[in-house]
């Protein structure tokens, strides 16, 4: 029996699916013993979060994704805007034997010790898999292709990426403020000692137990941006594009983001599913295309929720009742976030609250470099919105409300915290700004503006980072903390009912998925529940599926056919074909 392998790598963060160079036959029935798939892990999983697979599917290879690892960046002190006398005045880490050369590159805070440094991202696995030999990658979602830059510059990449416009615009957006915050913070110093090996295993949590630290690096620049930009070509949902003849690719919405896609891939006779970052919630982008993954070979399952156990209208409740008490009380609320995406809904959600909380005449101010672009994106892609912002677009209707927040000056946006802001802003007020890290942005001035007073508070409404490590290089800290992360990616239920619904003959997914969390081990409604039951992978296994190929094409020309000289006018040719077995990379 043939099938299908999974093999992750050291690093465990994603996977690479391998096929063979197969022969086409005109419906001809191939054997059993015929070899179908391999399933590779290359690089790390971030909890819940995203992976980058990659499948090497009839001799053409492809990538699933480029998500970027940013929790790397929590090692690191954060980048005030301003001089910081606190940060400044930090003592450096000293050994237990009293030595003291890392006391410039590592600071102390709170029992807790950080790079003094530029902060540096872990980028995606590539010792498995030849980067230069890619023909094509495919994105998911604008965060998923954070790490674009540095896979297109840097490894000899030189296919095509697929994406939605919605996608590649609004990832435009995230990289261009990640570098923006970055660059405008320059730092001296560039610390590399600690990332010895030999030094590292001295170190205190979490550094000592970082993982491949020798391959961080630092923020892409923008040209470099831009030439990641230019290999995209722009596809829209259910476009069927071809590849090289012998597999076809199909993004569909996925239903979590603007432009999010799920993406088909196929031959003649067989279908892989990829699902990656989706949600059945009724939010802002168009309903995720569940019909579309029916009869599926293969279901790769990745980008479930991060956070199970919470409700996102729950915790959009709870934002919403914090954000209230803290204003009322005379506080500040800052919400650290990224400029799209679960903004768009708060904000919404916001004003429908305002009036009746008796917020009116509180200021909201929106923070970015990207600001107006994001707010003006959103109101643009009519066609990438659910049914019923469509519908407002062609009264004609500004599709989100917070046009209506601009126009009567309840909602601001500026590109920076200098300029028009400083002379504008009044307190209290309510602050949208990035980066959800606390370690870059203009979040890190009103982390140290506001956190001296008990009557303000930081609400996280993202999912991505610990907000406890976050909060970490501002400790000790007065402002009030909330935790209201809203994710609205699949949870455990929602993801056994699709299963029912499109039935895969297999689905692969992260071995965390197939079994409770380790603190609530009698949770097994966190976990998948479907027939036959999931084959999960983890670090340093293979895993062989059970995955028959039955058929497969091939095309005979005329000529190659030899004339039957017991039958004239008949052409003939006895025929012998193999299928070549596969190896690991």
């Amino acid at each position: 029996m043939s099938g299908v392998e999974l093999s992750p790598c050291t690093c465990g963060f994603c996977w690479t699916l391998r096929g063979t160079r197969w022969l086409h036959l005109n419906d001809a029935q191939v054997p059993p013993t015929s070899p179908a798939h391999r399933l590779i892990k290359l690089a790390k999983p971030l909890g819940f979060g995203y992976t980058n697979p990659s499948i090497q599917f009839k001799s053409t290879t492809i990538m699933l994704d480029c998500g970027l690892d940013m929790t790397s960046t929590l090692n690191f002190l954060p980048l005030p805007l301003v001089q910081s006398p606190r940060l400044s005045k930090l003592p450096g880490w000293v050994l237990k034997d009293g030595s003291m050369f890392l006391d410039k590159e590592l600071k102390e805070c709170s029992g807790h010790v950080f790079v003094d440094s530029v902060p540096e991202f872990c980028l995606p696995e590539t010792e498995l898999l030849d980067l230069s030999t890619v023909d094509v990658i495919l994105i998911s979602n604008y965060h998923c292709m954070m790490a674009l830059p540095y896979i297109t510059e840097y490894t000899g990449f030189t296919g095509t990426v697929y994406a939605t416009e919605p996608t590649v615009q609004i990832g435009r957006l995230l990289m261009e403020e990640l570098v923006n915050s970055i660059e405008r913070v320059p730092k001296a110093q560039s610390a590399s000692m600690w990332k010895n090996k030999e030094v590292q295993r001295l170190l205190p949590a979490p550094l000592k137990d970082a993982v491949e630290v020798s391959m961080w690096r630092k923020c892409y620049t923008m040209p470099e941006v831009n030439a990641a930009l230019s290999k995209i070509q722009l596809v829209g949902y259910s476009q069927k594009i071809e590849l090289f003849g012998a597999v076809q690719v199909t993004p569909l919405s996925s239903g979590y983001a603007l432009g999010s896609s799920n993406w088909i891939i196929q031959s003649h006779y067989e279908k892989v599913s990829y699902v990656s970052g989706s949600s059945l919630l009724t939010t802002h982008p168009q309903p995720m295309d569940q019909a579309s993954l029916k009869n599926s070979d293969v279901l790769i399952l990745t980008g479930l929720t991060q956070i199970p156990t919470a409700n996102p209208d729950g915790m959009v409740g709870e934002f919403c009742s914090n954000l209230a008490m803290t204003v009322r009380n005379g506080g500040n609320v800052l919400v650290p976030c990224y400029p799209s995406g679960v903004i768009y809904d708060l904000l919404e959600c916001l004003y429908q609250y305002i009036d009746s909380a008796g917020l009116s005449n509180v200021p909201f101010y929106f923070i970015s470099p990207v600001a107006n672009s994001s707010l003006e994106f959103s109101q643009i892609f009519a066609e990438w919105l659910c049914h019923n912002k469509q519908t407002k677009v062609y009264l004609p209707e500004p599709p989100f409300p917070h046009a209506e927040l601009i126009q009567t000056n309840k909602l601001k946006h500026y590109p920076s915290i200098h300029g028009d802001f400083s002379n504008d802003f009044k307190q209290p007020c309510v602050v949208f700004t990035g980066h959800p890290s606390l370690r870059f942005g203009d979040v890190v001035h009103f982390m140290e503006l506001w956190g001296k007073s008990s009557l303000n508070t930081v609400i996280f409404t993202e999912p991505d980072f610990s907000y406890l490590d976050a909060l970490a290089p501002y400790q000790p800290l007065a402002m009030k903390c909330v935790y209201c992360p809203i994710d609205t990616r699949l949870n455990f239920i929602q993801v056994s009912k699709l299963l029912k619904e499109v039935q895969p003959l297999h689905v692969v997914c992260p071995e965390q998925y197939t079994q409770p969390p380790p603190t609530q081990s009698h949770r097994t409604d966190l976990m998948i529940d479907c027939q036959p039951p999931a084959m999960s992978y983890r670090r340093a296994e293979v895993l062989t599926l059970p995955y028959k190929r039955r058929y497969e094409k091939i095309e005979i020309m005329p000529d190659d056919l030899g004339k039957d000289p017991e039958n004239p006018g008949v052409s003939s040719q006895e025929l012998s074909f193999s299928f070549p077995k596969f190896s690991c990379s």
